[in-house]
């Protein structure tokens, strides 16, 4: 790779220190061009073709709106647990289950997370929406940090001072981006990239704008779940997926240092061709494991459907509860209740035949306010969204 420039240096302060912070150039990078050589061409159409096959996959499933609901949350779990969130997806579906609790802060983060993901897809769904641009991103942001732990941190507004990353001073940083006074002008230029009317490919723009907001990082707090929640939206807004089927993230976690080393290799080496290696096997490699986990899950439930339909004192109800639990994995008696307007002792048999069958698993121990969950399913669902200790 010839190296390149790929922005300048600005004096600043932050935290009381004088700083070097990084400015970069506008994209496309220049002086060289990125060089597509057969290698990254070719790891590009890899991850191309990888993302039509998990289109496909979401396109053949009966039931897209289980997936939808498992990818998303896992994709929300995986990106906060990369920014330091302990919260896992076991913690997530148990407390969408709890009744009238309140989450604690990690898991209030991820709810966070879903809800502004939830809103900019509605946005870019709605002809009367907003349109891909920093308003979006900063609307998210908005719902992204709101709560306790954001409320500090100008939810839904570009930065008024200099931050850095990495290290517990500016002295030790990684990396020190922007001066504040120069955000205006960045994001423009960062939003007309995202609708420049070349012939680039649609993942390669996604890569190299992700890169562009973390290196901006134009919030106080979120910069990194925002970044990979807009490689989510600009995949969808440019019809490589039309559903958020991906969870990047996990690849991003199994990788977190190396992930960060290519990041830092772009500003201080100008490694773009090396940043967008790593981002193609990325994006294929999460993309076909995605479609084997969505096969997998769809091969579990088309055989749990058969043994419970077969099962003994089967009835209408616990046949209406298995087809709602890929959708709700972990349930309580009061949840079926409320979801079938059914009686409690309707809903204990249908949880009862369940059992039986093999499907639901209690999981507490308790004989009151006892908890059950489609183990297998989850099983298969969560892997990777443990924390690492």
């Amino acid at each position: 790779m010839q190296q390149r420039e790929t922005g300048r240096y600005e004096d600043s302060t932050a935290g009381g220190e004088q700083v070097r912070a990084f400015v970069p150039f506008a994209l496309p990078p220049t002086n060289p061009p990125i060089a597509l050589n057969d290698t990254l061409s070719e790891r590009l159409r890899t991850a191309e073709e990888a993302l039509v096959r998990l289109e496909l996959a979401g396109e053949m499933v009966p039931s897209l709106d289980w997936f939808i609901y498992a990818f998303v949350r896992k994709e929300a779990v995986l990106s906060s647990q990369i920014e330091g969130t302990q919260a896992t997806l076991m913690d997530l579906l148990n407390f969408e289950v709890a009744s009238h609790a309140a989450p604690n802060a990690d898991v209030e983060e991820v709810c966070n997370y879903l809800d502004a993901l939830t809103f900019a897809r509605s946005q870019l769904a709605d002809s009367t929406g907003l349109p891909l641009s920093m308003r979006l991103l900063n609307e998210t942001h908005r719902i992204l940090l709101k709560g306790a732990r954001g409320a500090q941190k100008q939810p839904g507004e570009i930065r008024r001072s200099q931050n850095w990353i990495g290290g517990s001073r500016p002295a030790h940083a990684s990396h020190i981006p922007p001066p504040p006074n120069l955000l205006p002008e960045l994001l423009s230029e960062f939003e007309r990239f995202i609708h420049a009317t070349d012939d680039m490919p649609a993942l390669m723009r996604a890569g190299l704008l992700h890169v562009q907001f973390e290196t901006i990082h134009p919030y106080l707090d979120g910069n990194g779940r925002v970044g990979r929640l807009l490689v989510t939206l600009l995949l969808e807004n440019s019809k490589l997926l039309t559903r958020p089927l991906l969870y990047l993230s996990l690849f991003f976690k199994r990788h977190r240092q190396e992930y960060y080393d290519r990041l830092n290799a772009v500003r201080k080496d100008g490694d773009w061709e090396g940043w967008l290696d790593f981002f193609f096997e990325g994006v294929a490699t999460i993309a076909d494991e995605a479609v084997d986990t969505s096969r997998d899950l769809f091969a579990l439930v088309t055989a749990d459907r058969h043994h419970v339909i077969h099962s003994d004192n089967v009835n209408i109800t616990a046949v209406q509860l298995f087809e709602r639990l890929p959708g709700h994995p972990i349930i309580t008696a009061p949840w079926v209740v409320e979801a079938f307007s059914t009686t409690k002792p309707t809903a204990g048999r249908a949880i009862e035949t369940l059992e039986a069958a093999g499907v639901l698993v209690e999981t507490t121990g308790k004989k009151r306010d006892r908890v059950y969950s489609y183990r297998a399913y989850l099983d298969r669902l969560r892997v990777g969204t443990e924390l690492d200790f």
